[in-house]
């Protein structure tokens, strides 16, 4: 078994007692396990015989690099079976009551990181571009460039009154969420100490926490 940061550790306890469990999680900043590390970790464990678990938060295939494991995995032959998830996209923003379509509020949605390694196009003219995309936006991994996530919505056609809530530890416990508007949300953010991992949803359909707000 080769778990995550954000995999759920109570699974753990099903695991047969002789099985060996490793842990690869990574967090912001810190990445004891490089994700070339584990893709060999996966390849040699099944090459040597063994039934490999990959245990992942959410789901493997939304910014989880699931992708780029059984891409590895599928070039080295080795077969494989994937279990799909529920993406914290989605789930977190449940946990928070908000829908992320409605029939009165959004008709449309969009998952976007906040994070991208260094060479990729530039993501502020992604985050302006996507500004008029969707009704409803979905930031993951956005915590360190938040405010620079919101002032270039607003910088490609957002309403500054448009309503926001960051998610800080989705359908964990310790949940916390900080609603506002693009105007005021970073401010508000940085008052309540909210830290990773976090989600950050973006449009009116955010207004229906106030009715829908069932975890709370």
């Amino acid at each position: 078994m080769v778990y995550d940061r954000l995999g759920t550790k109570s699974l753990l306890q099903y695991c047969n007692p002789d099985a060996e469990i490793i842990y690869a999680g990574k967090s912001p900043g810190k990445h004891p396990f490089p994700q070339e590390k584990i893709n060999q970790l996966l390849i040699e464990k099944a090459q040597s015989g063994k039934l490999v678990i990959r245990l992942k938060g959410g789901d493997p295939f939304v910014f989880g690099r699931g992708g780029e494991e059984v891409e590895a995995l599928a070039k080295a032959g080795i077969p494989y079976e994937i279990v799909p998830g529920v993406t914290s996209a989605i789930a977190v923003p449940a946990y928070a009551g908000i829908p992320l379509t409605h029939r009165d509020y959004a008709s449309s949605f969009a998952v976007i990181t906040g994070h991208e390694p260094e060479g990729h196009k530039s993501l502020a003219d992604k985050w302006r571009a996507i500004a008029p995309a969707a009704d409803t936006l979905v930031f993951v991994m956005c915590m360190t460039n938040l405010r620079e996530i919101i002032s270039n919505l607003i910088a490609g056609g957002r309403n500054p009154a448009t309503p926001v809530a960051v998610i800080a530890a989705g359908t964990q416990p310790q949940q916390v969420t900080v609603a506002g508007t693009l105007s005021n949300i970073v401010d508000k953010v940085n008052e309540a100490g909210l830290t990773h991992p976090a989600i950050t949803v973006v449009g009116d359909i955010v207004a229906l926490r106030d009715k829908l707000r069932w975890f709370d």
